[in-house]
């Protein structure tokens, strides 16, 4: 059974490390520089109230990690908690873990928020299932952004 706590400062380089691998990934449209990765860690340990690190834990070793974004869905009229990373080690799939992780923030966030959201690519069957599995549902209009860099 997996353990989930608060991202702490010590969990930086381990973190740091999958933020590498998830970002590196097709998961990410675009490069995401270091300096980035470190001020979203940064961010996690801090006492900021919009991003919440949590790490995963197995048999004593971080499994994954995930960040949590607060904010306000308005066609709920309340908090709404975007999943916007969600990673487990390699070696550590297919045991649960993000299963586990989704019941655990189920639980820890229902009196707090209407709803949970999250992204996923289509070709991450993996995940896409395990979502589905969960209880999220498939959206069907097109999420778009602009940057202002």
């Amino acid at each position: 059974m997996a353990e989930f706590r608060k991202m702490r400062t010590e969990d930086t380089p381990a973190v740091l490390e999958m933020m590498r691998i998830f970002y590196g990934s097709p998961a990410v449209s675009h490069d995401v520089p270091e300096e980035t990765l470190r001020r979203n860690v940064e961010v996690c340990v801090s006492d900021n109230p919009l991003l919440e690190g949590v790490v995963f834990w197995e048999q004593g070793n971080i499994a994954g990690y995930a960040m949590l974004v607060h904010s306000f869905a308005t066609e709920f009229g309340g908090v709404c908690i975007w999943l916007e990373d969600i990673y487990v080690k390699q070696e550590y799939r297919g045991h649960g873990i993000g299963t586990q992780f989704l019941a655990y923030a189920k639980e820890q966030y229902r009196e707090k928020a209407m709803l949970l959201k999250l992204e996923v690519e289509r070709s991450n069957i993996e995940a896409v299932g395990v979502y589905k599995k969960c209880g999220f549902e498939e959206l069907t209009y097109i999420e778009m952004i602009k940057t202002f860099c």
